[in-house]
């Protein structure tokens, strides 16, 4: 991450904002913890391969009590979400931070062992949709879709379900997968992710993922919450 008088010597409005507005205003905001607000920004990084700054965030995650199994988890999760290349890029990253901190292997999650238990309804009406969408074209994606991402990665207890919801919908609206946010958004929420959650979502994205990205997400994610029961 770039020094204080480095940022200075070339942009120093850029700077002026960092302090004001970023991390003296929107990380302040009640409407999301230090540590959700962590979960979502991470999220952003990792999703866009922004590894300039992954160290720094890292390190204010687990100062916000993220804990080195949910950071893990999101990498893990995010491999899914954003393609494996960010997720290797960010274990790079991460294992030094890990490593400066003393956070050992009895930190982090196992490769496999119990898991939560599945709503077996849910994942049914979740895999007719998906095979009514895809019909016979991609018969491998609806494989590995049930049996990868719902049976195993999403049952993994590292992440709570509502955690692992907000960073999936975080990592959508980063990366402008504005169409896959209704599903998702709607899990989230199912997983007890508020509507005053959600808009602080899209307020912090738009600081880590760009005002575009926020902006193309915020109708759809407007179009959930208006549709929810109160």
């Amino acid at each position: 991450m770039p020094e204080i008088d480095d940022i200075r010597a070339v942009a120093p409005a850029l700077e002026k904002y960092r302090q004001g507005i970023l991390l003296g205003d929107l990380w302040r905001r009640p409407g999301l913890s230090p540590r959700d607000r962590s979960l979502v920004t991470l999220a952003a990084l990792i999703a866009r391969n922004q590894t300039v700054e992954l160290a720094s965030y890292l390190n204010r995650a687990l100062d916000n009590d993220v804990t080195p199994a949910e950071i893990s988890e999101i990498i893990i999760h995010l491999a899914f979400y954003t393609g494996w290349a960010n997720a290797m890029s960010a274990v790079a990253i991460t294992r030094d931070v890990f490593a400066t901190r003393g956070i050992g292997a009895d930190q982090i999650p196992a490769a496999s062992g119990p898991q939560l238990a599945l709503d077996e309804a849910a994942e049914a009406q979740r895999a007719t949709r998906v095979a009514e969408q895809s019909g016979n074209v991609a018969p491998g994606l609806v494989q590995y879709t049930a049996d990868v991402l719902f049976r195993d990665l999403w049952l993994r207890p590292g992440l709570t379900p509502r955690d692992r919801s907000l960073v999936t919908v975080s990592a959508l609206v980063a990366t402008g997968q504005v169409a896959q946010i209704t599903y998702h958004l709607n899990r989230a929420m199912d997983n007890g992710l508020t509507k005053a959650e959600a808009g602080e979502m899209i307020t912090q994205l738009a600081f880590y993922a760009g005002w575009p990205n926020a902006f193309s997400a915020l109708p759809v994610v407007k179009d959930v919450v208006e549709k929810r029961p109160r």
